[in-house]
């Protein structure tokens, strides 16, 4: 895409080809099973925390695939979604870039840690992540219900490794 196509909005945004995908993300992560049985607590935070799980678990997926730059496409499309959240809960025009930027550090951060414990498949290095960066329910069992998540996240991602690259990109109901 040329500099002059991108400042005038001529040319197609390449995010749309993975706009799919981000939905199916943000569909995963409401799935009222991980509210109702695994005790995640469902608040704004909560939901934040099971958005970055969900979708870290979709990028280790890609990042193993040739779809590389789908990745980073996917990470704007977060991005954009938070301000856009940041701005209806009222954060003016002054904090919100700073606020983008947090949240983009936490995702790098949970990123990294499921990462290692994915691709590893070690369900207790997972189990560990989940249980410092899930918010759940007050007197929820938190180990208990951070194996529950944990199992949860590592299903999904056996689930996506079945898929080719298409089949991710389309982000159909099957997965």
């Amino acid at each position: 895409m040329s500099f002059l196509s991108r400042l005038l909005g001529t040319a197609p945004d390449p995010r749309e080809n993975v706009r799919p995908l981000w939905h199916r993300v943000i569909e995963l992560a409401r799935d009222p099973a991980y509210y109702a049985d695994c005790s995640v607590a469902d608040t704004v935070a909560g939901r934040f925390d099971l958005i970055t799980a969900v979708l870290s678990t979709v990028m280790v997926r890609i990042e193993a695939s040739d779809l590389r730059a789908e990745s980073a496409l996917l990470a704007e499309l977060f991005v954009e979604d938070m301000d856009g959240q940041l701005r209806e809960f009222g954060v003016n025009d002054v904090v919100v870039g700073k606020r983008v930027g947090k949240l983009m550090s936490v995702l790098g951060g949970r990123l990294g840690a499921y990462r290692s414990a994915l691709n590893a498949g070690d369900m207790e290095k997972l189990t560990g992540a989940v249980g410092r960066n899930v918010t759940f329910t007050d007197g929820a069992n938190e180990a208990v219900s951070a194996a529950m998540v944990a199992e949860r996240l590592m299903k999904l991602s056996q689930r996506l490794a079945r898929f080719s690259d298409e089949e991710m990109l389309k982000a159909s109901a099957i997965w």
